[in-house]
């Protein structure tokens, strides 16, 4: 993401995990650990994707350790797509070895955020989960988790209205039942093109007000 991006090879079940984290400044402070999931690995995703390099920097802007993470079989990580099954198993193995204890910030985009539904489900009991920040959620395509009731103020749902890949109605279809609140870019598509500085912007404005 810049020149002090640290590069990162974790052992995972299937292999090496290739991860790149990015620290505040010290004056920004230290508030935890945010680990940020990648868009489909079938599709081109990977932890260079500009949403989720867009949600790193607005974690880093607002003082946190911001970690990105290519799934099983993209750039350096090792074994092969799982459909989901051994993703969500990656990105537990990226929170356990970096993010073992004290605050914790989990993100997605796309399945990514999909995957990082299910992590939160997983550890919202054990862990001191802060923020939730899920981007163009995969509501259409996978079985998104349904969030802890405790979980929706420290949540951010942000989906563009005119997502051609995830319909907005699939979306609100999953947030519907729990009366989960969703923030919706108006005319915006699945990768927000031209519309990146707005998403930054909506996710700062969440992490800034969130609980301490």
């Amino acid at each position: 993401m810049n020149s002090q991006t640290e590069k990162i090879r974790l052992q995972g079940a299937a292999g090496v995990i290739e991860v790149q984290r990015d620290q505040p400044s010290e004056a920004d402070g230290a508030r935890g650990i945010a680990v940020i999931a990648h868009p489909h690995p079938l599709f081109g995703g990977t932890m260079d994707n500009k949403v989720v390099q867009t949600l790193a920097r607005a974690f880093v802007a607002c003082g946190w350790t911001a970690v990105r993470f290519n799934f099983r079989g993209v750039g350096a990580s090792e074994g092969v797509h799982d459909e989901g099954r051994g993703e969500r198993e990656d990105m537990l193995n990226v929170v356990e070895q970096l993010a073992p204890e004290g605050p914790l910030a989990i993100a997605g985009f796309s399945f990514g955020a999909f995957v990082a539904s299910c992590t939160a489900e997983k550890l919202w009991a054990s862990r001191d989960i802060r923020q939730l920040v899920l981007v163009g959620t995969a509501a259409s395509r996978f079985a998104v988790a349904t969030l802890p009731a405790d979980a929706h103020e420290r949540t951010l749902v942000v989906h563009g209205e005119a997502d051609d890949t995830v319909p907005l109605s699939a979306v609100m279809d999953w947030a519907r039942p729990q009366s989960l609140p969703v923030t919706v870019v108006p005319g915006g598509g699945h990768f927000f093109h031209g519309q990146l500085p707005l998403l930054k912007s909506l996710v700062v404005r969440h992490l800034r007000a969130g609980i301490a």
